[in-house]
């Protein structure tokens, strides 16, 4: 659970309680509940997703736009149903997990959350420092202890309660969005074939259909799971479950918001690719290779906006990643350890993975293999529990919802494995 100042929440929940009397009009009515869906959407923003999106724009141009679109209603689904488990319940995931499992299978379900969060930390890190290191010519040692530094910084909106760090991460978000729009301005991609990639669902042989698979597969991110519903669990206390149901109607809205802006994030990395590399007959799959080719393509300004938005969706999703493993440690085996430790420890891995001299976009690649392995252990629960009246009371889940969620994990959870064994074979 996040950390936060008695006045800061008092005065949220102030506003949110009249908001839930029916006063006040119109936007007002709205921000109290904006945020928790921002800091959880980052996490579809980290540079793994730059690789993947660049990649199917560059092969395939405009044609996999509608496995975005897809990827971001499942999206949807498993993130409300995240944050509907800590309205209704008061507790976030592992919490709830604690209370309904083994003491052996909470361990053990900390543990594999723990190496999977390690994992899209090294994702996240190396795609920061990678980030510096193209637009400034920094390498990538200098640049990663750049990168450790900036993210404490970062950490520290979190002292400050959670609001501050909701605004820090949302600005951080737009500052990628400008980057991207941007980049697609003057892109100048053929609008009816962005539509027609948006519309119409296709495949152009088996490798546009593993290409799909890795953009579906890295849809739900476990650390996402278990950091929403600890955003929302005590942010705003609802007393009865007709309260408790309006809070969610307003959460619900923060989640499409932030979904909807993810989305076209995503889509517009293939966008980029598509007008720049496709059209000109490249294949692209290396991030460094993306921006020379976009300093070459789009002009230096194309390329150090491609490279900002990497540095800042990097930062900003490591900040975000170290805050899950403070909510899986304190929920799954009720322990915590100071954050900047905690930041500390993660930050050893990518800084030996650079020692090493592996190819940054190689590391990425396997940070999302293992990533691979956490889904079904925080998507599976999560449709449990969110299924239980006991647990959930009135804000259980419609029947319609839970059919949903169990197409929706079958379908991530599958993917996964069958991206997981063409890796290793």
């Amino acid at each position: 659970m996040l950390d936060q100042p008695i006045s800061t929440r008092m005065t949220t929940e102030a506003a949110a309680e009249s908001v839930l009397r029916g006063e006040g009009k119109g936007v007002k009515r709205l921000l109290p509940f904006l945020g928790p869906a921002f800091i959880a959407a980052v996490a579809y923003l980290d540079p793994g997703n730059f690789a993947t999106n660049i990649t199917a724009g560059s092969k395939y141009g405009y044609l996999l736009l509608w496995v975005i679109a897809a990827s971001n209603l499942m999206a949807v689904l498993i993130q409300s149903l995240s944050a509907k488990l800590g309205i209704a319940t008061g507790m976030n995931l592992p919490e709830v997990a604690r209370s309904r499992f083994s003491k052996p299978v909470s361990v053990f379900l900390w543990i594999q959350s723990e190496l999977v969060i390690i994992a899209t930390d090294l994702a996240e890190f190396i795609g920061a420092a990678l980030g510096l290191y193209l637009i400034f010519g920094i390498p990538m040692l200098p640049a990663a202890v750049i990168t450790a530094i900036a993210s404490f910084l970062i950490l520290e909106l979190q002292r400050r309660g959670y609001r501050s760090l909701e605004v820090g991460i949302s600005a951080m978000i737009l500052m990628v969005v400008l980057a991207f729009a941007f980049q697609v301005f003057i892109a100048a991609p053929d609008a009816g074939a962005v539509a027609q990639g948006i519309l119409t669902p296709a495949f152009q042989g088996t490798d546009s259909v593993l290409l799909a698979a890795g953009i579906l597969g890295a849809t739900v991110m476990p650390h996402a799971i278990y950091l929403h519903s600890s955003l929302t669990q005590n942010r705003i206390v609802g007393k009865t479950d007709s309260d408790k149901k309006r809070i969610f109607k307003w959460e619900l809205v923060d989640i499409v918001i932030a979904m909807v802006i993810a989305g076209a994030v995503n889509m517009s990395m293939v966008v980029i690719a598509a007008a720049f590399f496709h059209k000109n007959g490249l294949l692209v799959d290396d991030l460094a290779v993306a921006y020379n080719q976009l300093d070459r393509l789009a002009g230096p300004m194309g390329a150090v906006s491609f490279g900002l938005a990497l540095l800042i969706a990097g930062l900003a999703s490591s900040s975000v990643g170290t805050l899950s493993g403070d909510v899986v440690m304190q929920g799954f085996i009720n322990m915590r350890i100071n954050l900047y430790l905690r930041r500390a420890i993660t930050i050893l891995p990518p800084l030996a993975i650079i020692i090493s001299g592996v190819d940054p976009t190689r590391a990425l690649v396997i940070s999302q293999v293992i990533l691979s392995f956490g889904i079904a252990f925080a998507l599976i629960p999560l449709i449990l529990f969110t299924s239980n009246r006991s647990i959930m009371g009135g804000l259980v889940n419609h029947r319609l919802t839970t059919v949903l969620g169990w197409i929706v994990a079958a379908i991530v959870v599958s993917l996964n494995l069958f991206l997981l064994g063409d890796l290793l074979i």
